[in-house]
């Protein structure tokens, strides 16, 4: 399934297998399946990019970090030393389309910083207590990026 912004694009998928089978659940059910991160009973949401290298369509399950119709997307890889690769994706192409529940929409992300990461970092936090762990195990400053509904 493709969102409309990315009708034109084949679709690249992961060649992470339990990411491949969650989106492929999560899309093929309208977000009634395939909807939390494994066993946790916690809420994941599909993040779909342009790879910037392949140009290909990319879709990856993030955790549900929500605020008034905006979501926060955290590039914290386990708090690996590296980014994970869809960072750089959203760096060359900031249109995204996100999926929460039955129907994409298309949002612009923003990197945020300051005062604004810090508040938005003590939701990622409470929606999801690892994050402040991988913070903790990794050098770099995790990337917080802000996916803001296209209105019109």
């Amino acid at each position: 399934m493709h969102t409309t912004l990315f009708d034109d694009r084949p679709y690249g998928a992961s060649p992470t297998e339990w990411v491949r089978n969650q989106v492929a659940e999560y899309e093929s059910s309208n977000g009634t399946a395939g909807n939390t991160l494994r066993d946790s009973g916690l809420p994941v949401i599909i993040m779909t990019t342009i790879g910037h290298r392949s140009g290909l369509v990319r879709k990856v399950p993030l955790m549900r970090v929500e605020h008034q119709g905006v979501y926060a997307i955290v590039a914290s890889r386990g708090g690996a030393a590296t980014h994970p690769g869809w960072y750089y994706n959203l760096v060359a192409e900031p249109r995204v389309a996100i999926q929460d529940g039955p129907a994409p929409f298309t949002a612009t992300v923003r990197q945020i910083d300051g005062d604004e990461r810090s508040q938005w970092w003590t939701r990622c936090v409470e929606a999801f207590a690892p994050y402040d762990e991988y913070r903790k195990n990794t050098e770099r400053t995790i990337p917080v990026f802000l996916a803001e509904p296209l209105t019109a």
